[in-house]
């Protein structure tokens, strides 16, 4: 499933195409994905103009002059073609291979500022609502969800306070999406690798007594930040036209330390060990036995 690096990438590839422009067309080629279309689907869309184009966790937020808010999930393999004429590309970098094959194409949206958005979706664990913006952070999608991990808010003392006393390891607790939002198995796998933490250490010991952030949380909150930015650093430079048919550009598993890198030497200067997998919560995790303590 795409994580937040990989869904910014997405929204900013979208954001020329949508951003200030009215929904022109809209061709409905299956009445569900995940779950079915809102009521009154296309009605609802046609003729708004989308004032703001933002992110949430993994969702991609498109607000409308209607008042409401399209809200967008790309599911494990749902991916957007952003066409015009002749010229086409699939905003984002996936790990996963993302599809173009026609077949799978499911809902078109024709804007007026000339472009074409297809969203492509061949296991069709994507989904799309449409919401009251002012019902948005109460509704059951977010209410649940942690602080955006690159936002404001989100630091050692909300990580810390988040975790104290939680029982489960570090790389159980940063795929809570309680507890920071738009994090996912391989990001997490990289964070870690760059906190030099094990996942398996417990996550309670980001807080002491007090409940007050360890020097651990401090430095755990810097590769967060640091390893989302240069991710999404990474997508956004690379958004280019398509040449193969699956639309898959293959880019960000060349940046991996540690994940899907089972057997092959850790990346430290000097560390000398060697990447090991583990199952966590039935996901893989990778990491370094050496340098990951």
């Amino acid at each position: 499933m795409p994580e937040l690096p990989e869904v910014e990438t997405v929204r900013r590839g979208l954001e020329p195409a949508m951003e200030d422009a009215r929904f022109t067309s809209i061709e409905v080629r299956r009445a569900d994905l995940r779950f079915p279309l809102p009521k009154d689907f296309v009605q609802r869309l046609i003729g708004k103009t989308v004032t703001g184009l933002g992110r949430r966790a993994k969702y991609i937020l498109a607000d409308l002059s209607s008042g409401e808010v399209l809200i967008m999930h790309l599911g494990m393999s749902g991916s957007f073609r952003v066409s015009r004429s002749n010229r086409e590309k699939t905003p984002g970098e996936f790990y996963h291979e993302r599809a173009n094959d026609a077949k799978h194409d499911h809902i078109v949206f024709e804007m007026s500022s000339g472009w074409t958005l297809t969203f492509n979706d061949p296991r069709r664990f994507g989904f799309m609502r449409l919401v009251a913006r002012n019902e948005l952070e109460r509704g059951p999608l977010f209410r649940a969800i942690g602080p955006e991990p690159l936002g404001n808010t989100f630091d050692a003392a909300k990580l810390a306070g988040a975790c104290k006393g939680k029982k489960s390891s570090l790389k159980v607790a940063l795929s809570d999406q309680k507890v920071v939002a738009g994090l996912g198995n391989i990001y997490v796998c990289e964070v870690l690798y760059h906190a030099r933490l094990s996942p398996k250490r417990m996550a309670s010991m980001l807080a002491n007594n007090k409940g007050e952030p360890t020097e651990t949380a401090y430095t755990l909150v810097d590769a967060i930040k640091v390893v989302l930015n240069e991710a999404i650093k990474a997508g956004g430079s690379s958004l280019r036209d398509h040449r193969q048919t699956t639309g898959e550009l293959g880019y960000f598993q060349h940046s991996f330390r540690v994940y899907d890198r089972e057997g092959e030497i850790c990346m430290t200067p000097g560390c000398g060990g060697k990447i090991r997998r583990i199952v966590q919560t039935g996901r893989s995790t990778f990491y370094c036995p050496v340098c990951q303590r």
